[in-house]
């Protein structure tokens, strides 16, 4: 693990969204980390009921107190946002900072959110052969805002809750994104609902496990007085009506049983695709282990070559080189269903095996 100063270098704008455009239509998407077949019918029955109210001004008030009582917090610890990208861009512009920090390899939104408003950013770097695990040392203690991700997207590493807390402390902000947490089992190791740490701002995203990418809507849990702020810096109405009720929907007790289901599935979806890669060992393929959220990170030579031949193939995969502490041997892979999977690891076989050749 090393530290490494605000740089350029990386894509920070680069997102898997990328990997389908255009001609997506035509490719299995292994490359985007939203939850295939959703968002569920139940719920854009429910989403398309709110398109009767758009006369009216959005009001956030149950959606908030719903969230609320989803993590068991007042409502004023819970700001509702147009997905959790607004919320780094909150942070970056109302809060005053002078050392921030983003512990990477992770989604680059934050540091691209810091970089634009100004601020200039220090990289703490997982390694390689750490398991990509924290080690909350090597933080460096005049950080006045650290962000990290978890379950950390590309790495899939789901850090002890007791490790990301020991970042905590009077006169900083803790920034932890756990966007992909609902896809964990029992949310363990999680912070959200945490009030006994200073300065811990939990986000969460509600685009993921629903589907709900174009839709936009997250939110924020802090204390109140961060709230508060954060709320100052944004926009009247930020989050629409259709997205007001989705996340009112989202937290209701029918589907957060759902969703615990599909995070279950999810990590029996991802011991068969892991299960299938460790195959491709001998051609230098080697899993970031123990993968823990609903996407896995592999390394191997030649893989932007791979990459494009899977493409040729009809298998969208997302690259890793545009993560500040990985390069161009990396690729990350979406959690899908056991078919999906097995049409993907055959493509992948006819890809290396050009490679072989």
């Amino acid at each position: 693990m090393r530290t490494e100063p605000d740089g350029a270098g990386h894509d920070l704008r680069h997102h898997g969204d990328a990997e389908v455009r255009d001609d997506g239509s035509a490719l299995t998407d292994l490359a985007v980390n939203v939850r295939a077949d959703t968002p569920p019918d139940w719920l854009r029955e429910h989403i398309a009921a709110s398109l009767y109210s758009l006369a009216a001004y959005p009001d956030g008030r149950a959606a908030r107190a719903a969230v609320a009582a989803r993590h068991r917090l007042p409502p004023e610890r819970v700001l509702l946002t147009a997905g959790a990208a607004e919320a780094f861009v909150l942070l970056a512009r109302a809060l005053k900072v002078r050392r921030p920090v983003v512990v990477h390899p992770q989604f680059t939104e934050p540091e691209a959110a810091l970089r634009d408003a100004g601020h200039t950013v220090d990289r703490v770097l997982l390694r390689e052969e750490d398991g990509f695990r924290l080690d909350p040392a090597a933080v460096p203690d005049d950080a006045d805002l650290v962000v990290i991700g978890n379950p950390t997207n590309p790495t899939s590493v789901l850090h002890p809750a007791a490790d990301v807390a020991r970042l905590a402390r009077p006169g900083r902000t803790l920034v932890v994104d756990e966007a992909f947490m609902d896809a964990v089992p029992d949310e363990r190791e999680a912070l959200a609902g945490r009030t006994d740490l200073p300065g811990l701002v939990v986000l969460r995203s509600l685009t993921k496990t629903w589907g709900l990418a174009g839709l936009r809507i997250g939110y924020v849990l802090a204390a109140p007085e961060t709230v508060a702020e954060l709320e100052r810096a944004q926009p009247l109405w930020p989050v629409s009506t259709p997205a007001l009720a989705a996340a009112q929907a989202c937290v209701a007790p029918r589907a957060l049983a759902e969703a615990a289901h599909a995070a279950h599935r999810i990590a029996a979806d991802r011991t068969h695709l892991v299960a299938g890669l460790r195959e491709f060992a001998a051609d230098g393929l080697h899993v970031a282990e123990p993968a823990e959220g609903p996407f896995v990170l592999v390394r191997l030579e030649h893989a932007a070559a791979v990459r494009h031949r899977l493409r040729a193939l009809g298998y969208a995969v997302r690259r890793g080189d545009t993560f500040p502490g990985l390069d161009e041997r990396w690729l990350r892979l979406a959690v899908r269903d056991r078919a999906t999977v097995n049409g993907f690891l055959q493509a992948l076989d006819r890809a290396l095996a050009m490679t072989r050749g």
